[in-house]
């Protein structure tokens, strides 16, 4: 939003200097980001007129003239503008002037021909890009007059970086008002007069959508003279806002835009075929817009139409066929009140904006569109001449202003600063609010409705931000916080993700940050889900979904660092997964329906250790160096690992993760088919567990260490082949006696499975050898002690896997 300072003021009497201005508007909330005078700093270029023109001797581009610069001298100036006329008022710059750039002008010659000056273009003196030909004054424009005062270039221009929530600002009258309301300066009354119809000519206007457009105002004139010059005053401002003159009828629809904030439409009748209708786009309807852009339509679009089809795209822009020419004598104007949710966004899906559909999807007033109206009608019959008819406003469905309620202590809580009923009150007035307050002091109720054109008052909060802004942040105590700081019990049974992450760190492993949501294909390919949850309004057209899972971004890593030629890599990370749950439950940090669960997970890929100069020891990793990872990562935990199958890893190398016999997640191979796919150099291992299925663990309790020796022995079973070790092992030491715990250990060193039937074997049958390491703290074991121990472990496994010692 861009403007000078005479216009803000003309519209609200404030004696506030430019400087304070700018900082009183931007502690509002009015962020003043750019204050600069109307050209950049130039002197010693005054009014000048060509008194005679000479073409130059040397030079066919060149003229030779004679200019009166009105201190009683003729300078005879050397020109390469090809307007340049007897007659003609332009700035010249005198010798020792200093244009934009530090451009410094003395007398030179040019082409052997003495020149005392120069001639100046709009681009020359910094207040245009045109450097086509001289800049020229009006034929009233004082002789030897300083260029800068007498076109007002020391004058301010402020450039606002408005918020999304402000639209009623996005006008110099809605940026007076606020003004007003700030300082308590008066607004100057502008003035919305009914002009009263010459002509009974109207166009019907019959609107379908009421879900589109809530109100429409439309007017007929007729005999209007669109060769008519713009007024200085009106091209000044617009160039001063940033708007091209283009063209008497354009530039009043666009002056009453920047100043009422009242985007509107001028139709040439002549070109419109029968009577207007405002409604939804249709597959395959097309339309050429001003800009020349030819628009494919669709339902979500909102499109002003005659019976020829779409002329104008609602609350967007105007279409090409029907816009004023300068042969144009009648014309339709149109000025509606669109609803911004049927207006948001659809511009940016044409790739491109407009000054209309900035405002229409953030919010425009929607009471004081006959005024508004009135006020165009009124320029249009003054500059270009004309007949109005009859003013037609069709009300259809206008928002409804519901009251918010305001507590009095609630505020005073939340700004930190105390208010008396009498403030709050003269608030609400300068910002022109209905209210009603109830009750008294900090008991106070304040039931407010905020004005037509304030679409960003919906709760409490918002008028508790109304409130300081108004009063002013500046005015806020300078008070040091308090609080008041009590120690938390230390939970040290539970592992935060903080120590999580520093656990898993020390393995060897390197934490990343992916992001959550990823393409559909992962969720597919590496968790099975073909429901995953999906983003309404995705950051990149291939990241469509929410991730169950770390699989896919563990792969999509490591495919990239294998791509930058990295042959070992170890990483990890701790992230919510999200995946649809209906017995999920509303709470302070979940939403219903979504489980959105907390797990680490950590890939290895490439040697199991470093390069070393021990080529024995340059092995690639496998399965059981990830599995020792993660038993290392459980230690204090009761692990158990078990077969088991998942969609992203090898069917044969996959266990299943349990802790405290609840599943806690899986370990596992990645899939042949995906390490095919994903063109990668081998099969990394993966493990991802359930992060609340591991926090929890028994503080360890310290016992003497005993000094007495211990008793070893060793268990060759033999089992049926579909026997597992783990299963073995889970017989021999889940046993009820009270000698169980001399049992230390018990480690599998061997496991024999013959080729063929022999060696005291069956054809389906193995042989797996156990060391068990035993220790007593009060006295040394004997054989007596651990052979009862050892038949009660034996008649254990015997009973629940069918075992026997070979």
């Amino acid at each position: 939003m861009q403007f000078t300072e005479s216009w803000l003021k003309s519209l609200v009497e404030t004696t506030l200097g430019t400087e304070d201005l700018a900082e009183k508007l931007t502690m509002a909330g009015l962020e003043v980001e750019e204050l600069n005078p109307v050209a950049p700093p130039f002197h010693g270029v005054v009014v000048a007129k060509v008194l005679a023109k000479e073409k130059h001797p040397d030079a066919d581009r060149l003229s030779v003239c004679q200019v009166d610069t009105g201190d009683g001298q003729v300078r005879q100036i050397v020109c390469g503008a090809p307007n340049v006329d007897v007659g003609l008022k332009v700035p010249c710059a005198l010798p020792g002037a200093v244009l934009p750039g530090d451009f410094k002008i003395k007398p030179t010659k040019m082409r052997g021909v003495e020149s005392g000056g120069m001639l100046c273009s709009a681009k020359e003196i910094g207040i245009a890009a045109d450097a086509s030909g001289l800049y020229v004054f009006a034929e009233d424009a004082p002789l030897g007059a300083d260029v800068r005062e007498y076109m007002g270039l020391n004058e301010m221009v402020f450039t606002l970086k408005m918020t999304p929530n402000r639209a009623d600002c996005l006008s110099v009258w809605g940026v007076a008002r606020e003004v007003a309301a700030l300082t308590g300066a008066p607004l100057k009354a502008k003035d919305f007069t009914p002009v009263q119809p010459v002509i009974q000519d109207t166009l019907k206007v019959n609107v379908e959508a009421k879900d589109l457009c809530g109100r429409f105002v439309g007017r007929v004139l007729s005999g209007v003279n669109n060769h008519a010059k713009t007024p200085a005053w009106m091209v000044e401002r617009l160039e001063k806002a940033g708007q091209r003159s283009l063209g008497a009828l354009v530039d009043i629809s666009n002056y009453v835009m920047l100043e009422l904030g009242r985007p509107t439409h001028v139709f040439d009748l002549a070109k419109l075929k029968g009577d207007l209708q405002v409604r939804w786009g249709r597959e395959g309807e097309a339309l050429k817009l001003l800009n020349e852009q030819e628009v494919k339509l669709s339902p979500r679009f909102g499109v002003i139409c005659d019976e020829a089809g779409p002329q104008a795209l609602a609350g967007i822009m105007g279409g090409d066929h029907t816009a004023v020419s300068d042969d144009t004598t009648d014309i339709f104007i149109e000025a509606a009140f669109w609803f911004p949710a049927a207006i948001a966004g659809r511009a940016r899906e044409l790739n491109f904006s407009s000054d209309a559909s900035h405002r229409f999807e953030r919010g425009v007033d929607f009471q004081m569109l006959p005024e508004h109206m009135e006020y165009m009608t009124r320029l249009i019959l003054e500059i270009c001449g004309g007949q109005a008819g009859p003013l037609v406003d069709q009300v259809l469905d206008l928002p409804v202003r519901k009251t918010v309620r305001m507590r009095h202590a609630r505020a005073e809580m939340v700004i930190g600063m105390s208010f008396t009923n009498q403030q709050v009150c003269e608030v609400f007035t300068r910002l022109g609010f209905e209210f009603e307050q109830k009750g008294e002091a900090q008991q106070a109720e304040y039931l407010v409705k905020a004005p037509s054109y304030r679409f960003d008052i919906e709760i409490e909060e918002d008028l508790i931000e109304e409130l300081i802004r108004v009063i002013g942040y500046e005015n806020l105590p300078l008070r040091a916080p308090v609080g008041k700081l009590k120690m938390l019990p230390s939970q040290e049974s539970k592992l935060g993700r903080h120590e999580l992450r520093h656990k898993v760190a020390a393995l060897g492993y390197q934490e990343v940050v992916s992001y959550s949501f990823v393409p559909a294909s992962w969720e597919s390919d590496f968790a099975g889900n073909d429901d995953p949850v999906r983003l309404l309004n995705p950051i990149a057209s291939h990241l469509q979904v929410m991730r169950s899972s770390l699989i896919g971004s563990f792969v999509d890593i490591l495919k990239h660092n294998q791509s930058h030629r990295v042959d070992r890599l170890r990483i990890f990370e701790v992230a919510r997964t999200f995946r649809r749950d209906e017995n999920a439950k509303e709470g302070a940090l979940a939403v219903q329906g979504f489980d959105q669960r907390w797990k680490v997970g950590g890939m290895a890929f490439g040697l199991a250790d470093q390069l070393q100069w021990s080529a024995g020891n340059n092995r690639a990793l496998d399965f059981f160096d990830v599995k020792g990872d993660v038993e290392a990562l459980l230690n204090g935990l009761r692990v158990e690992f078990r077969p088991g199958q998942h969609p992203a890893l090898h069917p044969g190398r996959t266990a299943e993760v349990f802790v405290n016999r609840k599943s806690a997640g899986f370990l596992g191979e990645l899939h042949p088919q995906w390490v095919q796919a994903y063109e990668l150099n081998s099969a990394p291992v993966l493990f991802e567990l359930d992060v609340q299925s591991i926090v929890d663990f028994n503080l360890p309790s310290f016992k003497d260490v005993s000094k007495l020796p211990v008793v070893i022995r060793d268990l060759a079973l033999v089992v049926d082949r579909n026997v597992q070790a783990g299963e073995l092992k889970k017989a021999l030491m889940d046993l009820k006696d009270d000698n169980l715990s001399w049992l230390k250990s018990v480690i599998l060193f061997d496991e024999f499975v013959p080729k063929e039937e022999g060696k005291g074997l069956k054809e389906n049958e193995k042989s797996l050898a156990f060391r068990l390491t035993l220790q007593a703290s009060d006295r040394s074991l004997t054989d007596a002690d651990v052979e009862p121990l050892l038949k009660k472990m034996l008649s254990a496994a015997e009973a629940k896997c069918g075992a026997r010692l070979r």
